[in-house]
């Protein structure tokens, strides 16, 4: 029992005052776990603070226009999560009555729930002694019991659940699926961890060999694929903006956009402004079209880096949808887009 032991003293002197830590309510943990999912919690604690402003409760949420929901989730990436998480909200509110399932087997149901957010909050919620295994939980168990065995392997990912099953203290789940998730976010951090003063340095296997820096083994590498999007600023004799919806799956779906030209690689500045003089629009050739990016803006997104340049011209009849200033700023728009739209450039147009 020293593992574990050693794990929730370290974490009842060391942890974070984080807000969903003060409630076994299974909808703000579910909040708060699904927010951080490849996010940092630094990063996540505004957005779960202005949701449960927002969306006091799970009615609250699924009642919720799904661009309200967007606008509100703008700039934390993988929208796949917003998405997923208003339709479970949904289905809580209005096919159970509001209530979350309280076993992780049934919590394993649940759109876009995963088997380590069902475990956190079967564990976090309901008292249920499963085991969570996150990034920072195969960090803590490779290096300490010296395991080498690649985790981007499904055998590996069960092997890991296993242990972590088997170090859980029974009676103490909650608390320990806590502790060691905090210990790998703020001692056993990924990059020169300061093993000296580590409250296991006596019995981490791998600071004994000098394995600390090499594990936890991960080989896959994701690939990742370049893009290049070139945006049409198009506004109409009002003064109105041509937005709209992308449609389709993909990483943006749902959020606004303005008028996209992709193109197999990065343009000429020059080529692509005379390109656009020979291209109809709305049934007109655009005249006096200005770059209004003075660099490419470069995105980077988990498989896909994009390079980004805006351009703008103006239209002289009126476009119908075409949007105002204001109407744009309440829209859901990729956070790139939404920097451009607070921008000097934008705003002198």
């Amino acid at each position: 029992m020293e593992f574990p032991n050693a794990i929730i003293k370290w974490y009842l002197q060391n942890k974070r005052d984080l807000p969903w830590r003060h409630t076994q309510n299974p909808y703000f943990i579910w909040l708060s776990e699904i927010m951080l999912q490849q996010t940092r919690v630094a990063q996540g604690l505004p957005y779960f603070n202005a949701f449960t402003a927002a969306f006091p409760t799970v009615f609250d949420l699924a009642n919720a226009k799904e661009e309200q929901v967007l606008k509100l989730w703008q700039g934390l990436g993988y929208y796949s999560r917003a998405r997923n998480l208003h339709a479970t909200a949904k289905s809580v509110a209005y096919d159970n009555n509001g209530n979350f399932p309280s076993k992780y087997t049934e919590l394993l149901k649940l759109k876009g729930v995963g088997e380590y957010t069902a475990a956190a909050i079967a564990s976090f919620a309901y008292d249920e002694p499963v085991a969570v295994v996150d990034g920072n939980v195969f960090r803590v168990l490779s290096r300490y019991f010296n395991i080498d065995l690649d985790i981007s392997e499904g055998k590996t990912k069960k092997e890991f659940q296993k242990l972590a099953q088997e170090v859980l203290p029974i009676d103490n789940a909650a608390l320990f699926n806590q502790a060691i998730m905090e210990f790998g976010a703020l001692q056993c951090v990924p990059k020169n961890p300061n093993c000296e003063a580590c409250i296991l340095s006596n019995s981490c296997a791998a600071l004994q060999h000098k394995k600390v820096a090499l594990l936890p083994v991960k080989s896959k590498k994701t690939k990742v694929t370049p893009k290049y999007f070139n945006y049409l600023i198009i506004q109409d004799q009002e003064e109105k903006f041509v937005v709209q919806k992308r449609e389709g799956k993909g990483i943006w779906e749902n959020l606004y956009e303005f008028t996209l030209i992709e193109t197999d690689e990065l343009t000429d500045e020059i080529s692509f402004v005379d390109q656009l003089k020979t291209t109809q629009f709305f049934g007109q050739k655009p005249t006096d079209i200005c770059v209004l990016s003075t660099e490419v803006v470069q995105h980077k997104l988990s498989h896909q880096h994009l390079y980004i340049r805006f351009y703008g011209f103006k239209l002289g009849q009126k476009i119908l949808g075409a949007k105002s200033r204001d109407e744009i700023q309440k829209l859901p728009f990729p956070v790139v887009i939404h920097n451009f739209i607070q921008s000097t450039c934008f705003n002198s147009l």
